[in-house]
């Protein structure tokens, strides 16, 4: 039990340690240029990777590409929207870029929970085996959260393999 205290305890002066460093500096991006780009890009690549993904059947009145195809395009159209607002601002009544300034803290904070989501799905994906991907992600957000009581692992591990169990045995869905 102390290895695992002081294991901890090493991994939580090293976040406060970086965050310390983190938090003093920030930066300006112009946000209404980066998201209506980053959207655009978005929708175009969910809209060439959608055929793979999702199969048509000749059967369905709507196939499963319908909805997501809309909103995909909707998307776009918005995104658009804003990158031609951004621009004519910049270029026809020669104002600044709109920008924002952003704390890295926060930001690196926001990455982490998004690793462990990430990683969650690739761990679920390798194995094929959702329980384990779900015990990586209860791990990974109560360490995230330095959780130190061992009973809230152990509850929180439990109850995920029971729900896991619950529906793969009880309601016999496979995933």
């Amino acid at each position: 039990m102390e290895g695992k205290q002081s294991w901890m305890e090493r991994l939580d002066r090293k976040r406060d340690e970086i965050g310390e460093k983190l938090v003093q500096k920030e930066i300006n991006l112009p946000t209404e240029l980066i998201t209506g780009i980053l959207f655009l890009l978005l929708g175009i690549l969910t809209l060439v990777i959608m055929p793979g993904q999702v199969k048509v059947s000749d059967t369905d009145v709507v196939n499963g590409r319908a909805f997501p195809t809309l909103l995909m395009v909707v998307m776009m159209i918005c995104s658009g929207i804003v990158l031609v607002k951004e621009l004519y601002q910049v270029f026809v009544k020669k104002q600044p870029l709109t920008t924002k300034k952003v704390n890295l803290l926060v930001e690196v904070k926001a990455l982490e929970i998004l690793a462990i989501l990430v990683l969650t799905y690739i761990i679920c994906a390798i194995t094929d085996l959702f329980v384990i991907g779900a015990v990586f992600c209860s791990l990974g957000f109560l360490v995230y959260f330095r959780c130190r009581k061992v009973s809230y692992y152990a509850i929180t591990l439990t109850v995920a393999v029971l729900i896991w169990v619950a529906f793969r045995f009880g309601l016999g869905v496979n995933f």
